[in-house]
């Protein structure tokens, strides 16, 4: 066998497929293989805001610092088996009890499960897996707008979206419940 070939089992060492991507994509189709769990198509800012609505006065105070952050996970199904899945971040930085700035950003991907994929598995996917892909994306984006809006870069800590869920899971029960 020559160095460029690749094993017989049709999978180069990277797990791409000869001719594909390690997307889930081949290059005799035109989508997503079955037996891809998800295929992140792109992701997005679909809605974006920042509010200064204390500048310039607001730069003169340097005490009494207090970051709120609140993340939220939407999915919704678009055709079959296509989703947007949308993390809803609202950001709200105070000094000395005056609002120093607000952003709110709903960052989404759309993204494609797998036919093979048991439909008891998508609402994980959609509410973890896919949410954690899309993160580090959405914090560069609140990072990037707070800095341009004249303060330190607001940097998010990492988010445990297994934890997020099961919060959403029990509010949605007591919601039901009462």
């Amino acid at each position: 066998m020559a160095d460029s070939e690749t094993p017989s089992g049709g999978e180069t060492p990277g797990g791409a497929t000869p001719g594909g991507n390690s997307m889930g994509e081949t290059a005799e189709s035109d989508g997503p293989r079955p037996d891809a769990r998800v295929l992140i198509n792109t992701h997005y800012i679909k809605d974006l805001s920042f509010e200064n609505p204390n500048a310039p006065a607001i730069f003169t105070k340097r005490e009494g610092h207090d970051i709120k952050v609140s993340i939220d996970v939407r999915a919704a199904n678009l055709q079959q088996r296509l989703y947007e899945v949308t993390l809803a971040i609202k950001a709200t930085a105070s000094i000395e009890e005056q609002t120093a700035f607000i952003i709110e950003l709903d960052f989404a991907g759309l993204v494609s499960v797998g036919e093979l994929v048991p439909e008891s598995d998508i609402e994980s996917l959609l509410s973890v897996e896919v949410p954690r892909y899309l993160f580090p994306f959405a914090r560069n984006v609140v990072a990037d707008v707070s800095r341009d809006g004249g303060y330190p870069p607001l940097l998010i800590n990492p988010v445990d979206f297994n934890a997020l869920r099961a919060q959403q899971q029990a509010a949605d029960q007591q919601a039901a419940t009462a």
